[in-house]
Order: C-alpha cells, then sequence, then structure tokens
C-alpha cells in the first residue's frame, strides 16, 4: 500500500472541524444511566497455567444482557494490581485465555470483553448481541441499526464496553484507581470511547484505532469496514445525512475531547483501514498528557510486537509515579 493521506507534517497540523452534537454528553449519561448495577461472576477456569489465575466472566452490560470474558491475574497476589482492560478487533472474539497472557505474566491483572455478535471471522466469541437464541456471526456491523443514535450497534458495544470497567473493579485483585484500557483497531475505537465516558482512567492506549472522524474515513479509503457504510449509501441515497448524524455520537474524535486520562496512540501511514489522518483528528482532540508512535512503512498491523513493548515501558513508567 503506498502513501495516499497526508505527510507526517500535515498530520501533526491536521485539525479538522469536527461535528459533534450539542447534545453528546447527554445522550451517553443518558444511555449509561439506563444500565443499573452491574452484577458480575467470576468463575475459575482450569486452565494448566502454573503461574497465573484464570476466570471465565460473565457480566451484565446493555440493558443487563450478558457478555462474556476473561480475567487473569498472577497466582499468589499480596495486594491489588492494576488491570488493564482489552477490547477486541473487528470480527475477533474473546476466543481462549491463552491468548492473552502477555498483561498477567507481566505482573498486571487483565480483564478482555468479548465484543457482542461478533467473534466468527479471525477468533471466536461466545456473546450474541441479540438476546432469544442468536449467535455470533459473521459481519458486517457498521450499518446495523445506522439511521439512529439509540438503535445504532455502537450503542449496545460502548455500553458494554463502560460496564467492563465496573466489572473488572469487582475483582479483589484489582486496583480500581489503577485501571488502563487498551484495544487494537476496533478495540482501539472502543478504547477511545471508554476513556471519553469514564473519567478516572489512568492510561488508554489506543492502537491504530478504528471508529474515528467518519466524515473523512467513509470515501477515502475503499477498504472494509468502513466501506459498510459506503455500499448501504450507495443503495439508501436518501440517508446520507442522517448516517453520518448518528455516526456523529460514536466518533472516537468526539470522545477524544473529554478524555482526562494519560494517553498513548499508535498510528501507521499506510493504513487504508484506518488512515492516519483519522486518528491524528481524535489524538489532537485530547489535552492532557499524550504521546503518538508513528509507523511509516507498515499498513493497519501498525508496529505489532514493537507496540507492545512501547506500551509495556509506557505502563511501567506511568506507575512510578501512580
Amino acid at each position: 500500500m503506498p502513501f495516499f493521506d497526508f505527510t507526517q507534517a500535515e498530520l501533526y497540523e491536521y485539525r479538522p472541524k469536527l461535528n459533534k452534537p450539542d447534545d453528546f454528553d447527554n445522550f451517553w449519561q443518558t444511555a449509561l444511566s439506563e444500565v443499573g448495577s452491574v452484577s458480575t461472576e467470576f468463575v475459575s477456569y482450569d486452565h494448566y497455567l502454573k503461574w497465573i489465575n484464570v476466570y471465565d466472566v460473565t457480566f451484565s452490560g446493555f440493558v443487563g444482557q450478558a457478555i462474556k470474558g476473561w480475567f487473569l491475574c498472577p497466582k499468589d497476589i499480596d495486594t491489588p494490581v492494576p488491570c488493564v482492560i482489552q477490547y477486541i478487533g473487528y470480527g475477533g472474539g474473546r476466543g481462549e485465555p491463552y491468548d492473552w497472557l502477555m498483561w498477567a505474566s507481566a505482573g498486571y491483572a487483565t480483564f478482555i470483553m468479548d465484543t457482542r455478535g461478533q467473534g466468527s471471522v479471525w477468533r471466536k466469541g461466545d456473546t450474541p448481541d441479540l438476546p432469544n437464541g442468536a449467535n455470533p456471526s459473521h459481519p458486517g456491523f457498521m450499518t446495523q441499526g445506522i439511521l439512529s443514535p439509540d438503535t445504532y450497534y455502537y450503542k449496545r458495544v460502548f455500553v458494554d464496553a463502560v460496564c467492563a470497567v465496573h466489572a473488572a473493579k469487582a475483582h479483589p485483585t484489582v486496583d480500581g484507581s489503577k485501571i488502563i484500557v487498551t484495544g487494537r483497531s476496533q478495540g482501539g475505537g472502543i478504547s477511545l470511547a471508554v476513556a471519553g465516558l469514564v473519567p478516572d482512567l489512568l492510561a488508554v492506549m489506543p492502537d491504530v484505532p478504528f471508529l474515528c472522524h467518519f466524515t473523512r474515513a467513509v470515501g477515502l479509503t475503499d477498504a472494509k469496514p468502513y466501506q459498510e457504510i459506503v455500499e448501504y449509501l450507495h443503495i439508501h441515497r436518501d440517508k446520507v445525512d442522517t448516517v453520518f448524524q448518528t455516526l456523529s455520537y460514536f466518533d472516537g474524535a468526539h470522545f477524544a475531547s473529554n478524555i482526562t486520562a494519560t494517553s498513548l496512540f499508535s498510528v501507521a501511514l499506510m493504513d487504508n483501514i484506518c488512515p492516519p489522518s483519522t486518528v491524528f483528528a481524535a489524538y489532537h482532540q485530547i489535552t492532557t498528557s499524550k504521546e503518538i508512535v508513528i509507523y511509516p512503512y507498515n499498513n493497519h498491523e501498525g508496529g505489532e510486537t514493537e507496540q507492545v513493548i512501547k506500551q509495556l515501558a509506557f505502563v511501567a513508567d506511568l506507575l512510578k509515579d501512580a
């Protein structure tokens, strides 16, 4: 993939005019107020790992619907430890606990949220989107309920993701004052939403984040998942304004302006799935301590292990002063 977006110098100056709705904060306050209390069940999981405890998690998300997850932490913890909450990329599910050993191996707790309805493309999931016998399915999800913010798919996902923070804090090994949220691609976009909705997080680490600056992303790239919206509008020609009005309530750039946590972003300049200008649009909205790591010659894979190492160092450095 060649360079197709702004130059690196232009990206550092790119601060587009955004269309954040006047009632954005009220919309999300109302959405979260409908949840009520979050009940969480941690069931010990027989996993044959000598140094790590694993729990199969079920917690209540949007309108109390059951959401699956994993919780891992080091064994023999004497005092509560920081927790890294992980959200998953588009089409993936929670898989198996062996997919998530890194943060627990580093001495932290980690909570992985299954993404409702997904988990049938590159890693299996266990959480249906809708009750009454529905099952995880093949995407796409980008246009489900898109004619209203109240019915849009990502309203359910983002509410689930906030509930996951409360669920993680319910475990006695977690230091609730030291919560970090992260994810790649869709998971990065979800982490931005959570950081914009939960005021007391320690850090957010969006890795090549999706779901940012829709008005630029849709049409700039012909790659899916954004292309799902193009294909929808190709048929529903009279719904353009309605669709982008709905998307304005779910834009990572709009959540970013509310973020108070310290941030570590990554971006790849050849990324045609999450174009770099869309990532910078969100990054520039953050006014607290922040850093962005640029991978000039990478596509959507971004920094891979190199970025993981940077995240480990970033968290360790943060906790020196926490």
